[in-house]
């Protein structure tokens, strides 16, 4: 099974919420899993796969506990040749900027060589009140492409 690295951006919870959920998932099934908040490169060195589940905040903008993430690897370029990543995006689609943090999470990790094993989910509040309820056949579905 993988070792799963679990890159969490959220502000008010439900981001944080739903990935314990995902990681408590992920070890019924025999995996490996960290999740970290905050994170940061070091803790890519011994995943053989990431799962980045973020809320938006402010115009597009990435949680302050995944925002310190994102810089480090745009400053640093590591590269991830080929490593599966997935992402969980979570939004509220009455702003211009609906999962903004997602976009900005999965453009880096093709920035990255990362390997996107299935395209994001984003996940709308207005539309979706319990974001388990779409994630979780989401991660089912990337689970087998490991």
């Amino acid at each position: 099974m993988a070792n799963i690295t679990i890159l969490c951006g959220s502000v008010f919870g439900s981001a944080q919420n739903l990935a314990e959920l995902v990681k408590t998932k992920l070890i019924a099934q025999s995996h490996t899993v960290t999740l970290n908040i905050p994170c940061s490169i070091a803790d890519m060195d011994t995943a053989d796969a990431v799962l980045v589940i973020t809320s938006t905040t402010g115009q597009g903008d990435l949680p302050g506990n995944i925002e310190s993430f994102y810089f480090e690897a745009k400053s640093t370029m590591p590269l991830f040749s080929g490593k599966p990543f997935g992402v969980i995006a979570l939004g509220d689609s009455s702003y211009p900027t609906y999962c903004g943090a997602g976009d900005k999470m999965q453009e880096l990790f093709f920035e990255l060589q990362g390997q996107e094993t299935l395209p994001m989910i984003k996940i709308d509040a207005i539309e979706t009140l319990e974001p388990e309820t779409l994630a979780l056949p989401w991660l089912e579905e990337w689970e087998k492409q490991l």
